[in-house]
């Protein structure tokens, strides 16, 4: 069974055919809930997300803390990265915002893919620019927290992710800017203040 998002996939990984429907095959649909847990802290990841339809979050415990640190929607692939990889415990959760269909793959198959994929530099290429460029986004959400005020992180997401100020519920969205929700009150009620008055 497929469906046009993986075919999306098909489209950028050009594959023989054989080869692709085999990797198809390795692949099941599921279904679940909201606030499903994927991944529980300190598990070894052992399976790897595709997002047909939902929202998924990644977040861990600081000290009873819920502290959100990525938000994943429909086409993103999602995993522990470095627990995938490595074989060590997650450090984070993995846990849908919403009602999500996902399409997952177990690690042994999913290895043996990046291994075969290894071998058609094309395909090799596009792999290292999509870990890099999940480094990327992991280093400049680090960074706004040392440089950048609240109030310019939630500017910065407005511009750059509108999709999760429009999707995802504002107390995630204040733990992934690292303040509280009545503090991402006070901040988007004075930035709609501020377009009103200048509407003037």
């Amino acid at each position: 069974m497929t469906t046009p998002m993986l075919h999306q996939f098909k489209n950028k990984f050009p594959l023989d055919e054989k080869l692709w429907n085999d990797y198809i095959n390795c692949f099941k649909r599921i279904t679940v809930p909201a606030k499903t847990t994927l991944l529980k802290e300190g598990e070894i990841s052992k399976k790897l997300f595709l997002i047909e339809k939902g929202c998924i979050r990644v977040w861990f415990n600081n000290n009873g803390k819920d502290i959100t640190f990525q938000f994943f929607f429909e086409n993103d692939a999602v995993a522990s990265i470095e627990s995938f990889i490595k074989k060590v415990p997650s450090p984070v959760i993995i846990e849908t915002i919403k009602p999500s269909v996902l399409w997952s793959i177990h690690k042994k198959d999913a290895d043996r893919m990046i291994e075969e994929i290894k071998g058609v530099p094309e395909l090799r290429d596009k792999l290292i620019n999509s870990i890099f460029n999940r480094t990327f986004d992991y280093m400049k959400h680090f960074f706004s927290f040392i440089k950048d005020t609240p109030t310019q992180r939630y500017l910065n997401l407005l511009t750059e992710k509108p999709q999760i100020v429009k999707r995802v519920p504002q107390h995630y969205i204040a733990s992934y800017l690292g303040i509280s929700s009545v503090h991402l009150s006070r901040i988007k009620n004075k930035f709609t203040n501020e377009k009103s008055n200048n509407l003037i």
